[in-house]
């Protein structure tokens, strides 16, 4: 049986047309809590309501290429019967969303996250333990003197600045379903490990977290495995860390001592002075690379540790779907006011556990791993279910839309058949001039 034809006998199951799909991920009560979070509530009817204004923002995180006025027009986002282009100014969207504020959209996110992020699929798992990546990326803003003044920049070999102000990204990842657990925004200037020490807590028991090595910290990492169970970490080696070897378990498999420093245990008094570690080096292209781990020894061989390792890059993907699928490669953020940068940048992550969760549902059903969606068609086939949600009439072609928007699912799973090997050659330009396939060869 065809994947298409599996889609259209979900039936129930899975309906992609209707509004519960996304009333179940984001429920009506969440909304009305984040609502409650505004800043400027009011009673006042009027064009754009706020629980609008926040499916508005949603759908700006879809819809990259389009100004934020049409998303608002092809999302048909307004109060009832207030529809029309010309009672929608564009002004009256910018004033709407600064009504709303970026509270509510992070307080949605970060409800998404702690309700999504630790769901358990069908092997998502490794060695019955979570597997999650924390790193951190940089977004663009667009340059004026406010923005500027708030979010800050890079330096330069010189005394200007970079063109543009920078705004931080911290996250945390379940590596398997791709979705964000928490996240942190900030100005250019703050330090990424600061911003993970805040949403340390959100790990849960019986899991293994990834790190860069820009993360290297006794107190992050001792907080980290000391604040839960079975709570693990895994790092790559820090150059220059002074260690003693206590104990070694084979050729490339040690057990270190490191001293505390004292600005660590000044930070954190309950730090001890020294602390052990795993390290484990294994070799890629011809380099050895060691990375260091609270893994025990007992339970988990250097090989497994060296493979797991590898998964670290899946956060890189998934900033990569946020910055390339979702912005469409778009380097710079669309808004020009402090809270409204934030808001949109919230709205972003929350756009993309939206997806991500709809991704893992679909791949439930058909008994298959979320990692086996590829989230571009994903995103691009929510977008257009938006559109088809806003312009629906429930009586009319009902049956028809959903068998077109259910078979479409079918392209959104992965191909893992292996590519054919092809030697690696230099292929000859075009030219309109005609080739002398007979000439004499070069000496």
């Amino acid at each position: 049986m065809s994947v298409q034809q599996e889609l259209l006998d979900l039936g129930d199951l899975f309906n992609f047309s209707d509004l519960s799909t996304f009333t179940q991920n984001i429920p009506v009560e969440w909304v009305a809590s984040a609502l409650g979070l505004s800043s400027q509530a009011t009673i006042r009817r009027r064009r754009l309501p706020a629980d609008q204004v926040l499916w508005l923002v949603l759908g700006m995180a879809l819809f990259r290429d389009e100004p934020v006025h049409e998303v608002a027009r092809r999302l048909n986002i307004c109060a009832q019967g207030l529809a029309s282009d010309h009672l929608l100014a564009r002004s009256g969207v910018t004033e709407a969303r600064k009504r709303l504020g970026s509270d509510p959209v992070e307080w949605l996110f970060r409800k998404t996250g702690s309700q999504w992020g630790g769901e358990r699929y069908n092997g998502d798992t490794w060695q019955d333990l979570q597997v999650f990546a924390v790193d951190g990326a940089l977004l663009r803003t667009p340059d004026n003197q406010e923005l500027r003044d708030h979010f800050g920049s890079g330096n330069t070999g010189t005394d200007r600045q970079t063109p543009f102000p920078m705004l931080r990204l911290v996250a945390l990842m379940n590596v398997r379903s791709h979705l964000l657990l928490d996240a942190q925004l900030s100005p250019y200037r703050r330090s990424e490990m600061r911003l993970a020490d805040e949403f340390l807590q959100q790990i849960p028991d019986h899991s293994v977290t990834l790190f860069d090595k820009g993360f290297w910290s006794a107190n992050l990492l001792l907080s980290l495995s000391g604040a839960g169970i079975n709570r693990h970490w895994l790092i790559p080696e820090r150059k220059g860390v002074v260690s003693e070897e206590v104990a070694r378990y084979g050729k490339h498999d040690r057990l270190l001592r490191m001293k505390v420093s004292q600005q660590a245990r000044k930070q954190n008094p309950n730090l001890p002075r020294h602390w052990e570690v795993r390290a484990v080096s294994y070799e890629v292209q011809g380099k050895l690379k060691t990375v260091m781990t609270s893994l025990p020894v007992e339970t988990y061989s250097a090989k497994m540790i060296a493979k797991l390792y590898q998964e670290r890059w899946e956060i890189e993907l998934g900033f990569r779907d946020i910055k390339s699928s979702m912005q469409q490669n778009a380097v710079t953020l669309r808004s020009k006011k402090i809270d409204l940068i934030y808001q949109e940048v919230w709205g972003l992550l929350l756009a993309y556990n939206v997806i991500r969760r709809e991704a893992s549902l679909a791949a439930v059903a058909f008994g298959r791993t979320p990692s086996d969606i590829r989230f571009k068609p994903a995103c691009q086939y929510i977008a257009v279910q938006l559109i088809v949600m806003a312009a629906a009439n429930p009586i009319s072609a009902t049956g028809r839309r959903l068998s077109e928007l259910r078979a479409g699912v079918g392209g959104l799973f992965l191909d893992h058949r292996p590519r054919p090997s092809r030697p690696r050659t230099v292929k000859i330009s075009k030219t309109r001039f005609p080739v002398n396939r007979k000439a004499a060869p070069l000496k």
